[in-house]
């Protein structure tokens, strides 16, 4: 979720050194490389420089060269430990309690090909991240107790971008103090899930309160809701700012809001979004997983306008009792509803005209335009019909269908009933 913060990335920490560290101090005389102890008696490399009765003290230390993996700024964690001049006697104004950290950019290590040490100081153009204070610091009752006060401070630089990597750089003005560990590290905002969308590890920006956009791409089985899908990383390595989600595509439901699972068997969902999985309806089922329709059983269909949870129907049986009334050339049939509907509310009827010439009811082509139906002859939602302008002494064949909303999906004909009728003379 936004707001994750992932463990920066380290490019340099001496406390995982297992040998010397050996960075450069100019002059000689100054930071000196010693094996000491940090406050939980762990053995440690450190720099300490302790010139504090000798005035104008201008004492440099170049660490090794440090890779910056193609990051635009870098945290550096500096522990250390400050002697209080005011329990170092006679040391007049020489003494201090800060030093000062640089950087300088380069794309290879200033030690590569020899060269005097003097060089790299004087034509180097190092540039001041800070002048570093203690917050506390220890007098020699202390020291001798092994109850050190240890500063820890972190500072930033950047944008860098004009070498591959860099060095630091301390310069002592006169303290007494030890270098305790070094970390040199940058802030990425870790890889996430968030909105069924992924978002890849991105590093922070050239500065502190930048933010770097990240591009999102739903996860598998996940469909874009709105676009562009982006997070925004800020400077500390989290995520803020959504925009844009995905949400998961038709028969996957989400879980944890992070994953989109098939509907398992019997189970489907027909639209994307954050709907969860229903049972297959009625006379309906998924014989897979990530259905997105569950398929009608035999003899079961879903009609043109039915829904995806609609049960599936059938079609209705035949109209029954079928009974006549012939009025010279016109006749009114009535019927009563078939037994079966099908379990649908959409029932209507059909009522085909048959002639039969010579009373021969084998062969009844069908009647012509000129007979009249009211109140029609198709989509009957009444179970009467009248028929008028037949044809006078002749023998006709009505056939009453029940019709619903599956009739067309069935391959057979619908359902029927049948009655024949006799015209009498034509009225005078």
């Amino acid at each position: 979720p936004a707001g994750k913060v992932q463990s920066p990335k380290t490019l340099m920490d001496t406390r995982t050194a297992t040998a010397e560290l050996g960075w450069i101090s100019f002059p000689a005389n100054g930071w000196e490389e010693v094996s000491g102890y940090d406050e939980n008696l762990n053995t440690i490399r450190t720099y300490q420089v302790c010139n504090v009765f000798e005035p104008s003290q201008n004492n440099w230390l170049l660490t090794t060269y440090v890779d910056r993996r193609g990051v635009q700024r870098v945290y550096v964690e500096i522990r250390f430990t400050v002697r209080d001049c005011a329990s170092i006697p006679s040391v007049l104004g020489s003494c201090k309690e800060t030093f000062n950290l640089y950087y300088l950019e380069t794309d290879r290590s200033l030690t590569e090909g020899g060269g005097r040490a003097t060089e790299y100081w004087t034509n180097a153009p190092f540039l001041k991240v800070d002048t570093i204070a203690a917050d506390e610091s220890f007098s020699q009752v202390d020291f001798g107790g092994r109850l050190m006060k240890v500063n820890t401070e972190v500072r930033s630089f950047g944008p860098l971008s004009r070498g591959r990597g860099f060095h630091l750089a301390f310069q002592d003005l006169g303290a007494c103090m030890s270098l305790l560990a070094v970390r040199v590290f940058y802030k990425k905002c870790p890889s996430v899930v968030q909105n069924f969308a992924f978002f890849p590890e991105t590093v922070t920006g050239a500065e502190s309160t930048s933010l770097v956009i990240a591009r999102g791409s739903c996860i598998a089985n996940g469909e874009e809701v709105d676009v562009p899908i982006k997070l925004y990383c800020n400077g500390d390595g989290e995520w803020m700012v959504p925009i844009g989600s995905c949400s998961c595509k038709a028969g996957y439901q989400p879980d944890n809001a992070n994953v989109c699972r098939a509907c398992p068997q019997g189970t489907f969902k027909s639209f994307q979004g954050a709907g969860l999985c229903q049972q297959c309806p009625a006379h309906s089922l998924s014989t897979s997983e990530a259905a997105t329709l569950c398929g009608c059983r035999n003899g079961y269909y879903r009609g043109d306008v039915d829904r995806p949870e609609d049960a599936c129907t059938s079609v209705p049986s035949a109209p029954r009792n079928v009974v006549s009334v012939v009025n010279q050339t016109s006749v009114v049939l009535e019927w009563n509803p078939p037994r079966d509907t099908g379990h649908r509310g959409d029932l209507v009827y059909n009522v085909l005209c048959r002639r039969c010439p010579g009373g021969e009811r084998r062969v009844c082509p069908s009647c012509d335009d000129s007979v009249a139906f009211s109140p029609g002859r198709r989509g009957l939602k009444v179970n009467r019909v009248e028929i008028s302008r037949l044809r006078a002494h002749t023998a006709y064949a009505f056939d009453v269908q029940a019709i619903n909303g599956v009739s067309n999906k069935s391959p057979y004909p619908a359902q029927q009933l049948s009655i024949n009728i006799t015209t009498n003379q034509a009225g005078k």
